[in-house]
């Protein structure tokens, strides 16, 4: 029997490695322009992966701790302004995603059935659970990297 969990553990671990290989090598030019207006650069998703990374780790402790929490919504593009994602240096954000990723997988390969379905209110998509959560994460792993491999010249 495939083991939903099990697959979203696997998802998460593979995500820094999976990274980490996406953006080895590239120059500053490539990791900071933007493919369009309105686009982000490389840099900035790489830099918004690890604030969501931030914020997912959050929201699963809060999860874990309290009943129903409530988990704010955020504005990713102000964020990124608010933090000058396109300044910020690749090494540092590929660290601090790989590291925030681990204590979120290590966190939840501990948890038991129950504990996978405690959950919170999320205030853009109501109730979610751990294991929702973190499915969702998985997921936004593939749309960004797949966004990133698209700005890497052929």
């Amino acid at each position: 029997m495939i083991s939903e969990r099990a697959e979203i553990l696997k998802a998460l671990r593979a995500g820094p490695v999976v990274l980490s290989r996406l953006v080895r090598g590239m120059d500053a030019n490539l990791i900071q322009g933007r493919p369009a207006e309105g686009e982000w650069a490389i840099i900035e998703v790489l830099a918004h992966l690890a604030d969501t990374e931030e914020r997912a780790l959050a929201r699963t402790r809060a999860m874990l701790e309290r009943d129903l929490p409530e988990l704010p919504a955020y504005d990713p593009d102000a964020l990124a302004r608010e933090r000058n994602y396109l300044a910020m240096a690749l090494d540092e954000q590929l660290a601090r995603f790989a590291t925030l990723r681990m204590e979120q997988a290590d966190l939840l390969a501990g948890l038991g059935d129950e504990l996978w379905q405690r959950a919170g209110l999320h205030e853009e998509h109501g109730r979610i659970t751990v294991q929702q959560l973190a499915a969702h994460t998985a997921g936004e792993d593939a749309d960004h990297f797949a966004q990133i491999a698209r700005m890497i010249p052929i």
